[in-house]
This record gives structure tokens, C-alpha cells and sequence, in this order.
């Protein structure tokens, strides 16, 4: 929850975020929940829109594995929303996370991923955030699968991703899906009927994945978080860049030639050498290494859109090729590695990362994940983010809901 709410605060001031909260009195119209770190009040479906904009827009947002995208900017959002005026517990508000969390993971790691044109995780969140809003507002078991099968049904096509070389705001999809989950709950609850059996085709949904292990091992337990605002497929080959250029002294305009060899799935992003928007840069992995070899890693916590003029970055990105990396084949979704090789007159070394940081198997301390979030809301406040901090770290043990509601948005 810290790890999103952090995001959130950075991801408000970004162009979708506010594009995202100047529309949403229109679009969905006033109501009593809050848009974070603002006296705004929306709806339910429109509070959690404005706030997954938020929680999504700097690809900063934790991740999963298994389900090759991003639960917690839908799933944290949209329980926040049900949750403000349900008076529910702690405990009651994050068992709703780790619910959602495990519907909407399972549902996207039952698919056959590699074979699948887009892993955007607007197709497969919505049934985990109508999941988490159902229970913990209460609903009977057949209204939530109602909810759960009209979020599948009418999830977001994702129509142009996997061949758009646009940077754009919509991204993966994350705000219109949560919206639409939480809007699903309501219309089960007013008689909609979804198809219950939307999980049932075995061509598309292994039912040995939807349910082995259900309630034993937790999704939400082998969550990655990102040190870096860009696609997690470009987080192992910084990694191995910032590494090699730290054991070898080489500045970044000695570098002639550097190599990441990644697994065949990262090939298919733009990765434009020079682009164009902060979304576009976000899905480049030369752009995103350049940037980090050339002013550091804090460069993308989060990353700033002036440096889309730099040409010292554009110029290293140049000179980075990317090629399919012998050994990767079967690598994703279980593991985005990259080997990196860098060339400076008789200097040639190479790394390979199997596991970027903030992986379980790499993990971020509790240290590393505070000053995250202390970088990410340096516009909030100062008493404003430490309220945040405080209150979530003592949620059900000195803090209750109502406190973090208060330090998101006060009264309204």
C-alpha cells in the first residue's frame, strides 16, 4: 500500500494524472470518496479511476511474475475507494487487497502468457478488483461472481497494443479496468448477470493454475516492486549497465558500443532510441539504460521529461543494441534477464542479471522501499506524506482506516 500510495503522489502531477482528474467530475460525477492527495470527491468508480491513473501513469507501480503485469495500482485503489465509507477494519481492508491481489493474479498466470499478443494488465485486473470490492463491502457470494464474470467480460480490448509505436496515456488500461470492476459490483448487485462460466475454457484459462494452492500460497507475497519508472523488462539490463560502469570507472561518453542481450519478448517493445513522450521513453529499453549511465539511477525516481532533449542520452542510446539473448528463450514470464556488454577502447566486460532488483529473489529492504517513497511524494507536503507513512505502517496496530483516509485527502 506504501509502495502505491508513493507512485500515486508523483504520478498525480504527471500529465495523465491530471488529465485524469480535470475529466472525472464530468465523466462519473461528484460523490464522497476521495481523490488523493486533493478536496475532490467522486464517486466510487471515479475516485478509484482518478487514483489507478495515479497509481499507473509512471510505470513505477509494483509488479507479479506470474501474471506479467501490475495488480496493485487497480486493486489498491478501488478497495481504498469501497473502503472509505464501509467503516471497516484494517484487517478487513487489507485481507480485500490480498483477495483482490490473488483473484486478479491467478486469473492473468491461467493463461498461456508467451503465446498471448499483449500481457497489458487492463484484460485480466477487473475481475480481481470486483472480487476485493465485493467481499468487503459485504456482497453474497453469487453477486461477487456476478461482479467478477461482468468485469471479464467486458474488460478492455487493449486493441492497439503490441504494434502502436505512439507513446500514449492509456498505457496498459489499469484506470478504465478498475473503474469498470468497481462499477461491476453495482451492477450485480442491481441484477445484472455476467457468464460464470467466462473462466471455463480450457483453451484459454489452465483450471490446475486458477486453483492449485488457493488459499495456502498468496500472490501478493512474491509481488516485485521498481527502483526505475520504466518497463520492469528494461530493470535487469540498468541493472547490469550501472553495475558494469561502476566496477570499470567508465564514463558514459567513453562507452563505443554496449550490448543487452534480453529475452525475445523485450524486442517487441518500441524502444525508441529517441522518443517522443515520457510513455514512450518508458518502453525503451536503450533510452532508459542511457539515461541511467548518464546521470544515475535517481535519474528514473521517477523520470523527469526533460531529459527527452538530452542529447547526450539520445546519442548513448544510439549506440546500444539489443539482440536475443542465447539461454532467454524460455525465460519469460518466470524471469526478465539480460546480459550486458560494454566496449570502451581495450575494455570489454559483461554482467548478467538474471533477477532485478526488487524481485522476491532480489529483494528491496524496508529501508530501500521508505526512501522510495519518501523520493516519489517530495511534492506532497511534508506533514501530509509523513501522515501517509505513518498511518499505513500502523494500520491495525495504532492506526485505523479512518487515519490514512484523513491523511489522503482531509475533509473534504
Amino acid at each position: 500500500m506504501l509502495d502505491t500510495l508513493g507512485v500515486a503522489a508523483a504520478g498525480a502531477g504527471t500529465d495523465a494524472g491530471q488529465a485524469s482528474a480535470r475529466s472525472a467530475r464530468e465523466i462519473f460525477g461528484c460523490g464522497d470518496r476521495v481523490v488523493w492527495f486533493s478536496k475532490s470527491r467522486l464517486t466510487p468508480a471515479g475516485a478509484a479511476f482518478v487514483n489507478a491513473t495515479y497509481a499507473a501513469a509512471l510505470d513505477l507501480d509494483d509488479g507479479h511474475r506470474q501474471a506479467s503485469g501490475h495488480p496493485a495500482a487497480a486493486i489498491v485503489p478501488a478497495v481504498l475507494a469501497a473502503a472509505e465509507r464501509h467503516a471497516c477494519s484494517a484487517d478487513s481492508l487489507l485481507t480485500a487487497i490480498a483477495l483482490g491481489y490473488e483473484v486478479a493474479v491467478r486469473i492473468s498466470a491461467a493463461r498461456d502468457i508467451s503465446a498471448l499478443r499483449t500481457t497489458d494488465t487492463g484484460l485480466w485486473c477487473g475481475p480481481g478488483v470486483a472480487a476485493a470490492v465485493g467481499w468487503l463491502t459485504g456482497q453474497a457470494p453469487m453477486i461477487v461472481a456476478h461482479g467478477m464474470a461482468i468485469a471479464a467480460q467486458t474488460a478492455t480490448s487493449q486493441a492497439a497494443t503490441g504494434w502502436t509505436v505512439y507513446g500514449h496515456t492509456v498505457k496498459e488500461g489499469i484506470p478504465w479496468a478498475t473503474a469498470n470492476g468497481v462499477a461491476a459490483i453495482s451492477l450485480a448487485k442491481a441484477g445484472h448477470r455476467g457468464p460464470l462460466d467466462a473462466l471455463d475454457d480450457p483453451s484459454a484459462y489452465s483450471r490446475k493454475r486458477l486453483l492449485d494452492d488457493f488459499g495456502r500460497n498468496w500472490a501478493i507475497e512474491g509481488a516485485y516492486f521498481k527502483l526505475y519508472s520504466c518497463c520492469r523488462w528494461a530493470h535487469a539490463a540498468i541493472d547490469g549497465a550501472l553495475a558494469l560502469q561502476e566496477s570499470t570507472g567508465i564514463s558514459h561518453d567513453a562507452i563505443e558500443h554496449l550490448e543487452i542481450e534480453t529475452f525475445e519478448r523485450a524486442l517487441s517493445l518500441p524502444n525508441q532510441a529517441e522518443p517522443q513522450s515520457p510513455e514512450a521513453a518508458q518502453y525503451s529499453i536503450p533510452f532508459c539504460v542511457a539515461l541511467a549511465l548518464v546521470h544515475g539511477a535517481s535519474a528514473l525516481l521517477p523520470m523527469d521529461n526533460k531529459f527527452l532533449a538530452d542529447t547526450r542520452v539520445t546519442t548513448l542510446a544510439k549506440r546500444i543494441k539489443l539482440s536475443s539473448g542465447s539461454g532467454y528463450a524460455s525465460a519469460f514470464p518466470a524471469s526478465t534477464p539480460a546480459r550486458v556488454t560494454i566496449s570502451a577502447g581495450n575494455i570489454v566486460q559483461s554482467i548478467e542479471i538474471r533477477f532485478p532488483r526488487g524481485e522476491p529473489q532480489n529483494p528491496l529492504t524496508a529501508s530501500e522501499l521508505q526512501h522510495k517513497f519518501e523520493r516519489l511524494s517530495l511534492n506532497l507536503e511534508d506533514e501530509t506524506a509523513l501522515s501517509i507513512s505513518r498511518t499505513v505502517s500502523g494500520l491495525g496496530i495504532h492506526q485505523h482506516p479512518s487515519a490514512l483516509f484523513a491523511a489522503l485527502g482531509g475533509p473534504g
